[in-house]
């Protein structure tokens, strides 16, 4: 039996939208619901897909589309194209995903010399309406099927009425338009080298193809990467009977929202534009009127639209968007889709849907997500006095900040510390920047784009961030935008939502979601009825998440906003952040050390910083556990530059002095520089090469528990040894580890856990036999992606990053949501064998992938015990395991 390529819109329903698109399968069920739909058929993504492989439409199309045409003919009494009284149609793609204005439409198909003629007498002699219709396929299908520059269509157009002195289209006349016709067939022959196409079916024919090569448009793809969209689903292709708004004052087309999808209100929201045509309402070549002007100019007109958008309401359960057309007072419905809304208005319309009944707060649950939450929480700037742009970049991570312009990391640290707020503006960060970024209220790059260091880092942290604002020239102490020079100490706005850069202050609005969260609003009292959804929507996916939500979090501050935000425990506390600003200087004395002298000089001047840090974060976190890694960084963001201390010793040198202590470390660090630090000595291998450094971060811990304890409180420390490949690596930390807990806490009645992040390939690989000497794994992810593919976060920006995206190698970075495949066969091989080993192992993720929504979903589903992220993602992820839940 051959494959069925083609079904008309009283054969489909909205259960075959992956067959019929969404555009598709809404005509089909608008159709079987009994509403005013024009007859058509609906050729598949099956067709589309076929094409797009092969290069040429798949056999038994063309057969099923004459079938499909002659029944479409029949049911209208017209024949498409005919001289005397033509059927015309509408050839529209309609993706299973909505891809508005991503694909191509071509109306008025069956056009031609002598049709034309019959078109007129069919509306009554309007020779006007006859001739803008023929002018308007020309120019449409010129554009869409032959690629003939839209610009030159519409330069003849304005050359028209400036002739006449006229600036509206519709004050050209019949004359004027049938003059236009023959201009715009010379114009499609110089480009195309060939007549304007007057057999209607052929005319058909090269449109659908056109709506199948549009799936693979520049702008097509791009919209796809943007909204995670596969890029193999196809188009398929709706060929639908002509209804005409443009024949006159008692015709017209608009677009109807059943509710506003700004805000979630329920009302009568949307535009109409008479005597029009579709595409002139999202051209914008006329003003549209609201669409409550409809009730005075066609009563009967829009009493059936409002009737007939609260069936489709009630029956989609949700916000719809349609599309309409007035053909001489009747109307027609041609499209309706859920529609697309902002952030604000989805919590809205699902917390409204159930308050009426419409649908449980399981489907509320569904219908919002992390990334509409994440949304609602950044600060915005208020642009009520219409700032003027300086630049514009990319909006890396959202956000409104306001601060003085800095170029220097330590020179932003300064500026924080006095109380200023800062924008640390740089070509790209790095790590060594890391304590800049920190202290600034934003970032602002020249380079880079939404994986770079930078947006990678920012987003993690909850901070504004705006890359690849390429105009910036930045220098030393100022950066410059063409003519302006913006210098340190100067404001700047940058707004990571919209990637806008501003010069001076911007007012910044804070967020009432986030004021919720804080607990600075009650929902129960709140008049917000936006803080009420998310307060209803947060409730129930509290209720049915299994995965726990902890926070990545190094000092008090951060955990206790964390424990605000909802998190039920810290998952990841980097202590080689704590090792920033003066104490770095301790740190490199450690590393450097020549004699045992000087390392224990060093480690006790270390120990009681490091045990009042702990004794800050586990008070904070009081009856939660708190995940404490040791330290790992690369080791040479603890070392002096070896470039920097080289010009120190050769300038010395070439003035004849003696370089002294600068020579002694140049040769230090010569002995331990590395040729890629982020592969060398660092995590485990730190610790076990130098000695006393875990040993004193463990005393640290069991101090700070101990002293807790003693004061009535319940500390919860885990301690977590990082960058393990090998079981003898953990055992061997472990085994020293247990002997200071033992004599540090005593009967203090504290249980200190061990275990290790599994951050190297290997460890995944022999996650059996390292679970027999570990209490719990998380996995750092971050990492494990770099490992795993090979290339680092830092560097794949630039250098061929944008390319695999091109290419579509990558869908998007797996530095921004997980690799499932390769990545996440890894984590799925450590959580079964972990597990085999130790049954009641505990699992968790502290790489950034713990808050980012997809990749929540996975570790829910391959069992992980809780994830981890930055505070500023923790009811993200809340709301997230709720969904993944369901």
């Amino acid at each position: 039996m051959a494959e069925t390529f083609v079904y008309d819109f009283a054969d489909g329903n909205r259960d075959l939208k992956d067959l019929l698109g969404g555009k598709g399968a809404n005509l089909a069920e608008m159709t079987n619901l009994g509403l005013p739909v024009p007859p058509g058929f609906t050729i598949t993504t099956t067709a589309c897909r076929r094409y797009l492989a092969d290069g040429h439409r798949p056999a038994g199309l063309d057969a099923q589309i004459a079938e499909h045409l002659a029944t479409l003919e029949a049911a209208m009494g017209r024949r498409l194209g005919d001289a005397a009284d033509p059927l015309l149609v509408s050839v529209r793609s309609g993706a299973v995903h909505s891809m508005p204005g991503m694909m191509e439409t071509v109306l008025n198909v069956g056009l031609n010399d002598d049709s034309v003629i019959g078109l007129s007498a069919q509306a009554g002699g309007n020779d006007r309406f006859a001739w803008d219709s023929y002018r308007r396929l020309i120019q449409m299908f010129g554009k869409t099927v032959c690629e003939v520059p839209g610009e030159d269509f519409e330069e003849a157009i304005s050359e028209v009425k400036r002739a006449k002195g006229v600036r509206d289209d519709l004050a050209l006349d019949a004359d004027d338009l049938r003059g236009l016709v023959t201009v715009f067939k010379k114009i499609f022959a110089k480009h195309t080298g060939h007549d304007f196409p007057q057999d209607p079916r052929e005319q058909l024919d090269l449109a659908i193809e056109a709506v199948f090569r549009s799936w693979n448009a520049e702008r097509a793809v791009l919209y796809r990467r943007q909204e995670r969209i596969p890029a193999d689903l196809g188009t398929a292709v709706n060929i639908c009977s002509m209804v005409f708004g443009n024949l006159g004052a008692d015709s017209g087309t608009g677009v109807a929202f059943t509710r506003d999808p700004a805000t979630g209100e329920p009302g009568v929201y949307g535009d109409y534009l008479a005597n029009a045509q579709g595409e002139d309402v999202v051209a914008g070549i006329r003003n549209t009127v609201p669409l409550q002007d409809l009730e005075r100019l066609d009563k009967k007109s829009f009493d059936e639209l409002m009737r007939i958008m609260s069936t489709l309401e009630e029956h989609y359960r949700d916000l719809c968007d349609i599309e309409f057309t007035i053909e001489r007072g009747k109307l027609w419905m041609l499209q309706t889709r859920v529609g697309k809304r902002t952030a604000a208005a989805a919590f809205r319309i699902a917390a409204g849907l159930v308050a009426e009944g419409r649908i449980d707060l399981d489907e509320a649950l569904r219908r919002v997500s992390g990334a509409q939450l994440a949304q609602l929480m950044f600060p915005r700037f208020d642009l009520s006095s219409e700032p003027t742009p300086l630049t514009r970049g990319v909006g890396a991570s959202p956000g409104a900040a306001v601060g003085q312009a800095v170029f220097d990391s330590r020179r932003a640290v300064e500026l924080a510390a006095d109380g200023v707020p800062v924008i640390l503006v740089r070509r790209e960060t790095n790590p060594d920047d890391l304590a800049g970024m920190i202290a600034a209220q934003g970032i602002l790059t020249s380079r880079g784009g939404k994986t770079s260091h930078a947006a990678v880092v920012a987003r993690g942290m909850g901070k504004t961030c705006v890359c690849g604002a390429d105009e910036l020239e930045v220098g030393r102490d100022a950066f410059t935008v063409g003519g302006t020079r913006i210098e340190e100490g100067q404001v700047v706005s940058i707004d990571g939502t919209t990637g806008r850069v501003y010069l001076g202050p911007v007012p910044v609005r804070p967020s009432e979601v986030v004021r919720y969260f804080e607990g600075e609003l009650d929902a129960g009292y709140s008049d917000d009825p936006l803080v009420a959804a998310v307060h209803l929507i947060m409730s129930h996916a509290d209720a049915q998440r299994r995965l726990r939500v902890r926070t990545n979090a190094d000092t008090g501050a951060d955990a206790a906003r964390a424990r605000r935000f909802g998190a039920e425990g810290i998952g990841l506390c980097r202590t080689e952040h704590m090792f920033l600003g003066d104490r770095r200087e301790l740190v490199e004395r450690l590393i450097l050390a020549a004699t045992d002298t000087e390392r224990a000089d060093a480690l006790a001047a270390l120990l009681p910083l490091q045990r009042a840090d702990f004794v800050d974060i586990l008070r904070e976190m009081d009856g939660l556990p708190v995940t404490v890694r040791l330290i790992d960084p690369p080791l040479h963001e603890f070392l002096p530059s070896l470039e920097d201390l080289a010009v120190q010793v050769a300038v010395a040198h070439e003035r004849g002095e003696d370089a002294g202590r600068t020579e002694e470390m140049l040769a230090a660090v010569r002995r331990m520089h590395e040729q890629n630090p982020m592969l060398g000595l660092r995590g485990v291998r730190l610790g076990l090469v130098i000695p006393g450094l875990f040993a004193m971060q463990v005393r640290a811990i069991a101090e700070a528990a101990a002293t807790l304890a003693r004061e009535g409180r319940d500390p919860r420390p885990e301690i977590m040894v990082p960058l393990v490949g090998a079981v003898q690596e953990l055992e061997t930390v472990r085994a020293e580890a247990e002997k200071i807990i033992a004599e540090v806490i005593g009967d203090a009645g504290v249980t200190v856990l061990i275990g290790t992040m599994i951050e190297v390939p290997r460890a995944a690989l022999t996650a059996g036999q390292i679970a027999e000497a570990a209490e719990f794994f998380s996995f750092g992810t971050n990492d494990l992606t770099q490992m795993a593919w090979g290339f680092s976060r830092d560097d794949v920006e630039g250098a061929f990053f944008w390319k695999y995206l091109e290419l579509g190698i990558f869908g998007i970075s797996p530095f921004e949501s997980l690799d499932r495949d390769g990545v996440g066969r890894l984590v799925r091989i450590a959580v079964q064998e972990g597990r085999a080993a130790r049954p009641d192992l505990k699992l968790g993720v502290c790489g950034e992938h713990g808050g980012d929504p997809e990749s929540v979903h996975f570790f829910h589903e391959a069992g992980l015990d809780y994830v981890s992220c930055s505070p500023f993602r923790v009811p993200v992820a809340r709301l997230e395991a709720g969904r993944a839940a369901l």
